[in-house]
């Protein structure tokens, strides 16, 4: 409860909940633009794993935050690829195949990062992004240090959001996009290039969800290990559905979950006798409990995880 009682205290929980909430952001930011083209992503977790392990990897090898930045996005967008070409162009079952993906994802990552940083897994430190304080904006009470004193794809996030909510909402890119999630058939027969349109909208959705991964990697923690997106993409997932597949209120969704896993780090250390596992869950019992109250009010685009077929017309 000091927290409550102490501004410092407060203040540096809500930048931590801010911190923890990014790799949810992204990956749900990416998860909305899948499924409103009309394809489920189960595949955001294996997806974030590509990303924060290329994130290490490149950054391992040039010392260069930007190197490992741009390798995390072309492990987002290869993903994305292989799940565009299995849902897309083989049309198998969605859920499946983000499942296949995150199998895949996990072990690859694993195996691979044995092969690149050997006995030093989970010990070679690699270099990152560190907070920038924005003059002027970082010294507002409260609300300065929370927001403005970030890292980098902390801003980053900050530009995407308007940026993805112009372009699904005022742009004729986004009308196609969301055409194709709503009414497959219609837009094919109006001249949208559905395959096209889906294949573009996962591929930018393993990219979002690869800048996750790399903020784990880049701004946390500064490692690589296995398995460390622990479960963020299906946060993610749930994020997408409580934000009502718009971008914003899903970015809003991952900060509640940020929330709730500041929180539970918190409740860790204060009860050091109390077993951790009671704590840790508490995001994804949050994500459930949300679930089951506003599952009822929203709305999934109407052709999500039906794969189109031309030929069926």
């Amino acid at each position: 409860m000091d927290i409550f009682t102490d501004p410092a205290q407060f203040t540096d929980f809500l930048g931590s909940s801010v911190r923890l909430a990014i790799p949810v952001g992204f990956a749900a930011l990416g998860g909305v633009l899948s499924e409103r083209s009309g394809v489920i992503n189960i595949g955001l977790e294996g997806m974030m794993l590509a990303g924060a392990f290329g994130a290490a990897v490149g950054s391992f090898y040039t010392g260069s935050s930007g190197a490992g930045l741009i390798a995390a996005l072309a492990g987002g967008a290869l993903t994305g690829l292989v799940l565009g070409i299995l849902n897309v162009s083989l049309r198998v079952n969605q859920l499946v195949a983000g499942i296949a993906v995150n199998l895949l994802c996990a072990g690859l990552t694993a195996f691979l990062a044995r092969q690149v940083f050997g006995a030093d897994l989970g010990r070679a430190l690699v270099a990152g992004f560190e907070p920038v304080a924005i003059p002027g904006l970082s010294s507002i009470p409260v609300a300065g240090p929370v927001l403005f004193n970030q890292d980098t794809l902390v801003y980053l996030l900050y530009l995407l959001v308007p940026v993805v909510l112009w372009a699904l909402f005022r742009s004729n890119w986004g009308l196609n996009l969301r055409g194709t999630g709503e009414n497959p058939k219609a837009a094919d027969t109006a001249g949208v290039p559905v395959f096209r349109v889906r294949y573009v909208a996962i591929i930018l959705s393993g990219m979002l969800a690869a800048l996750g991964g790399a903020h784990l990697v880049l701004s946390q923690i500064h490692l690589f290990t296995e398995e460390m997106s622990a479960g963020r993409g299906f946060i993610a997932l749930a994020a997408i559905i409580l934000g009502r597949w718009n971008p914003l209120l899903a970015v809003l969704a991952a900060l509640f979950f940020g929330v709730c896993d500041a929180a539970q780090l918190r409740l860790q250390f204060a009860n050091p006798s109390v077993p951790y596992q009671a704590f840790i869950i508490l995001p994804y019992v949050a994500s459930i409990v949300a679930l089951v109250i506003f599952i009822g009010s929203t709305r999934a685009p109407e052709a999500l995880g039906q794969p189109y077929d031309r030929e069926s017309r």
